[in-house]
């Protein structure tokens, strides 16, 4: 099954990490851009830029490209192909909130957006807004495919799958966006220099298998021609490690990320793939050992650092509407999202695998089918196929587990409204260290964002 003239609808067109490489796709792509794109924002300012910004691109490039704009998404959302979530209520300064008030009961987070209390107040944040989205969806395109792009990923694609069975759903993360992952690695174990070709045969090769949790996904197998590359790769970023904070400014989610993943690796014998987010799912770099460790504990999140990064980023779309940056130059400027690149393939039947964030469905063969993971798979209009996998490391696994459970007591205090839930999911979280603590950091949160969670979690009954 291929569609013609997709139209993709954007619900949250203003997130500058997906607004506009989703732009470059549309355009690029000639299966994609005889279609409509639909660009949706709550800020009408800003919506205004990317629309124009989009049209001028299209236009630019000569394409057909149907572009539609609404600050109201049921005024688009009829007859959509693919619905994207990628919206967030004032991300950067809730973060910063979640992290500051968590760092002041001893928890430490670099991310703060799908682990901790910063992951769990974030669902309380964006997942109502999401199930509200699927109403509109259910009425208005009902056959459409939904692909959540809001972290916690995979607890709003848990909600997703659970609370809306009836809708084609999946959720996403940029970090394993392929090919390139694969070509990371094929460089990290030395089968291609660092501007060598990656051919097809290499391709069919190389054994790459990568499973887990969002955010805490491993490589747990990496073979070439039958031959474990797994300690090659692992050697790689022991060497990188000796000189990744040496010079240059790295924000919190960079630091020391190469001497965590080896010694990960030393440890579980896997190397995690997105060790930017995983070193906040572990206790161990939170500072709370009697020793002092080789590795300092995790920074915090930096909120007017991504402050500034979002100003020059507007900066940049800023330049391209007055003309100082010619709007020619876009195409070179960005390219492929995760999201539209999936839809390019899915539309035209590429048969090209991603990695999605679905169910199971026995790709890890012990794990149960309906952990919500994040695995290679093909994916076509028809639907997503986990590929196999093979067994999850033990000790590996039993961190999943838990994640998992946080997650999925997370997804279901939030669309059932349960303070309980919420007590529990947060004291399953391996962050969390504190029943008092954890008490005292939902009700400060609750009324430091009560601004942007739902009013039913302020009735007298929920105290």
């Amino acid at each position: 099954m291929t569609v013609q003239k997709p139209k993709v609808v954007v619900l949250g067109a203003g997130s500058l990490f997906f607004g506009r490489q989703s732009i470059w796709q549309m355009v690029h792509s000639e299966h994609l851009n005889k279609g409509t794109l639909a660009l949706v924002d709550t800020d009408a300012a800003r919506l205004d830029k990317m629309v124009k910004l989009a049209r001028m691109v299209a236009a630019a490039n000569r394409v057909e490209l149907k572009i539609e704009g609404s600050v109201d998404r049921r005024e688009v959302l009829k007859d959509a192909d693919f619905v994207v979530l990628s919206f967030a209520e004032d991300t950067v300064k809730y973060r910063g909130i979640d992290c500051a008030v968590s760092e002041k009961y001893g928890i430490r987070m670099c991310s703060g957006d799908t682990i901790g209390p910063g992951g769990i107040f974030r669902a309380m944040r964006e997942l109502p807004a999401i199930m509200d989205c699927v109403k509109d969806i259910e009425e208005l395109c009902p056959d459409a495919w939904v692909i959540n792009y809001i972290n916690p990923s995979a607890v709003h694609g848990i909600a997703l799958s659970r609370f809306a069975p009836q809708l084609k759903s999946f959720a996403l993360c940029d970090s394993h966006h392929m090919p390139h992952k694969k070509i990371l690695y094929a460089q990290r174990a030395g089968i291609i220099g660092e501007k060598g070709e990656y051919t097809a045969e290499i391709d069919r090769k190389f054994d790459m298998r990568i499973a887990g949790v969002n955010h805490f996904t491993w490589l747990i197998k990496a073979e070439y021609e039958g031959k474990d590359v797994l300690p090659d790769i692992a050697a790689s970023m022991k060497r990188t490690a000796e000189t990744e904070t040496v010079g240059g400014d790295v924000g919190a989610k960079a630091l020391f990320n190469d001497s965590i993943s080896y010694q990960l690796y030393e440890i579980f014998g896997s190397v995690p793939t997105c060790t930017a987010h995983t070193k906040e799912y572990v206790p161990y770099y939170q500072g709370l050992g009697k020793l002092e460790d080789a590795i300092p504990p995790l920074s915090i999140w930096e909120t007017e650092d991504r402050y500034r990064r979002h100003e020059e980023m507007w900066e940049q779309v800023d330049g391209f509407l007055s003309g100082a940056l010619p709007i020619e130059s876009y195409m070179d400027s960005f390219g492929p999202d995760h999201a539209t690149d999936i839809i390019e393939n899915m539309v035209a039947g590429l048969g090209k695998p991603f990695f999605i964030n679905t169910l199971n469905r026995g790709a890890v063969t012990n794990m149960n089918d309906d952990a919500f993971l994040e695995l290679l798979c093909e994916v076509t209009m028809d639907g997503v196929k986990p590929l196999h996998v093979g067994e999850m490391p033990r000790g590996i696994r039993g961190m999943q587990e838990l994640v998992l459970d946080t997650h999925e007591l997370t997804a279901e205090a939030v669309v059932e409204g349960s303070r309980e839930k919420l007590r529990r999911a947060m004291l399953t979280d391996p962050l969390v260290r504190s029943i008092a603590d954890a008490d005292r950091i939902i009700d400060e949160l609750l009324e430091l964002e009560k601004d942007v969670i739902p009013e039913r979690w302020y009735a007298k009954s929920m105290a």
